[in-house]
C-alpha cells in the first residue's frame, strides 16, 4: 500500500556541491547546493537554484558566472559547514582550508580540494518561488587526473568517492551495479 503525501521536493539522490562564485579574492564566496542538475547535452547547460535571501545571490546576478565543484567523502564536513554558514560572517574558503583555483574560462574560483569542476556561464535567471533558476551553458569542466581512468579516459567517480544529499543526510556512493546499456547487451 501506498500513501499520498503534501507535494514536496523528493528526488534524490542528489550531488552535493560546493558554488564558487565571485570575479576577485575580495569578493570569492561558497555555498553548497543540491538543487542543481543537467538541462541539456547539445550544448551542455544545467542549473543551480538559490534563495535571493543567501548571501551569494547578488554575487551571482552581478557577474553571471560560477563553478559548480563536486564534493567527496573527504570533503563533507566543510561541505556541510559551507551550506550552514554564511559568507556575510565567514570567509569559507580560509576558514574551512579550501583553496581558490584559477578557472579556465569564467572569473569565478574553483575549488581545487574538488575532483570535477564545472565552469558555468549564466544564461538566464527565472524567479520561481523559493529559489531562483540559474540557467547556464557549461562552459569548461575541469577535471583531476587523479581520477581519469588512464584506459578510457572516463572520470572514475567511485574512485573519487563523491557525495551525495539524500533528504537531509549526505553519503557516498556504494559499488557499482550496472553501467549504461547493460541490461541490453549481448552476450
Amino acid at each position: 500500500m501506498k500513501q499520498d503525501w503534501k507535494p514536496g521536493t523528493m528526488i534524490y539522490p542528489l550531488p552535493a556541491v560546493m558554488i564558487s562564485c565571485g570575479s576577485e579574492a575580495s569578493e570569492y564566496n561558497i555555498f553548497t547546493a543540491s538543487w542543481i542538475g543537467t538541462v541539456c547535452s547539445n550544448p551542455p547547460m544545467c542549473y543551480i537554484s538559490v534563495r535571493p535571501e543567501r548571501f551569494s545571490y547578488p554575487l551571482l546576478k552581478k557577474n553571471m558566472e560560477y563553478v559548480i565543484n563536486l564534493t567527496t567523502r573527504d570533503m563533507a564536513f566543510a561541505t556541510d559547514w559551507c551550506g550552514v554558514t554564511s559568507g556575510r560572517n565567514h570567509n569559507k574558503f580560509g576558514e574551512m582550508r579550501l583553496t581558490p583555483g584559477k578557472s579556465t574560462v569564467v572569473r569565478a574560483p574553483l575549488v581545487e580540494e574538488s575532483p570535477l569542476c564545472i565552469e558555468c556561464r549564466v544564461k538566464e535567471v527565472i524567479a520561481l518561488g523559493s529559489h531562483d533558476m540559474f540557467m547556464s551553458d557549461v562552459v569548461n569542466v575541469r577535471a583531476d587526473d587523479r581520477f581519469i581512468n588512464p584506459e578510457t579516459g572516463a572520470f572514475d567517480m567511485q574512485k573519487a568517492d563523491l557525495l551525495v544529499y539524500v533528504h537531509g543526510n549526505y553519503y557516498g556512493l556504494d559499488k557499482v551495479i550496472g553501467h549504461f546499456g547493460w541490461s541490453v547487451k549481448k552476450n
